[in-house]
């Protein structure tokens, strides 16, 4: 049994899928910072996740830096790692929110759409959890948070449909996987699994009528807000939450009960 590192004092997070204006991960990005976290901000989208971080930055008195990242890419995820390492201290979070919706139904899906969502949602989940899982092995201590979707769980039944599902499924057994190699080096590889939540990956704002008809489903009286998601993340990525790995948070207002 190896012994328990120190959780870091000064010690960064890297949040991917930060570029989009109303996601998730620029919740994320701004309560991290809050808690004390530096934040390495990713995006495919450069200009808009540079200029999204300036703003945080100023706001904080944690480093809040912007890159540009293709999550399906490993050179240019490596090249970001690379500047973070060089330019913030220790990776020793990752709350992996980058993803594509595709509201494509099934018998009209094709092969390029098909690859597009997977690429995305399910090669860049292993691409940016190995790049950043290595250095959190050798200094013995990290946490990591992938985003699922309850569409995985209820095999669709959401905005999106058959790619998302299968790809946010991939991701469910993988960080269970991947958590099951790397917890004796001090790793936590966790999930957080949203249900219905008012941003852009839903087809846009949500109107009320839309909000009316899917809160018949859940067992609360609203649709969730990114600082739901945003509030679970922290937790687990916190030194708190260094006996939980490989579970699967179902942040859905009861939509999927099990």
């Amino acid at each position: 049994m190896s012994p328990q590192r120190a959780f870091p004092t000064e010690r960064t997070v890297v949040v991917t899928g930060a570029g989009s204006a109303r996601g998730i991960a620029r919740t994320t990005v701004r309560r991290l910072a809050a808690a004390g976290w530096h934040v390495a901000a990713l995006d495919i989208d450069e200009a808009a996740v540079v200029e999204f971080a300036r703003e945080v930055d100023k706001d904080t008195q944690s480093t809040v830096l912007g890159y540009g990242a293709d999550v399906a890419d490993p050179a240019s995820v490596d090249r970001a790692f690379t500047a973070i390492e060089a330019e913030l201290p220790p990776v020793v979070g990752l709350a992996h929110a980058a993803g594509v919706a595709s509201p494509v139904p099934f018998l009209e899906v094709s092969i390029d759409e098909w690859n597009r969502v997977l690429d995305i949602n399910s090669t860049g989940t292993f691409v940016v959890n190995q790049r950043a899982i290595c250095g959190m092995v050798e200094r013995g201590v990290g946490r990591v948070v992938n985003l699922s979707s309850a569409s995985a769980q209820l095999g669709g039944g959401t905005y999106s449909k058959v790619p998302y599902s299968a790809s946010k499924a991939s991701v469910i057994g993988f960080s269970r996987a991947v958590a099951r190699e790397v917890g004796e080096f001090g790793v936590t590889v966790n999930v957080v699994s949203p249900g219905p939540i008012d941003t852009d990956i839903m087809g846009g704002t949500l109107t009320e009528d839309r909000k009316a008809e899917m809160v018949k489903g859940l067992l609360v009286d609203r649709v969730g807000t990114p600082h739901d998601i945003a509030a679970t993340i922290e937790f687990l990525l916190s030194e708190d939450a260094g006996f939980i790995t490989a579970a699967v948070y179902n942040v859905n207002g009861g939509l999927v009960v099990n």
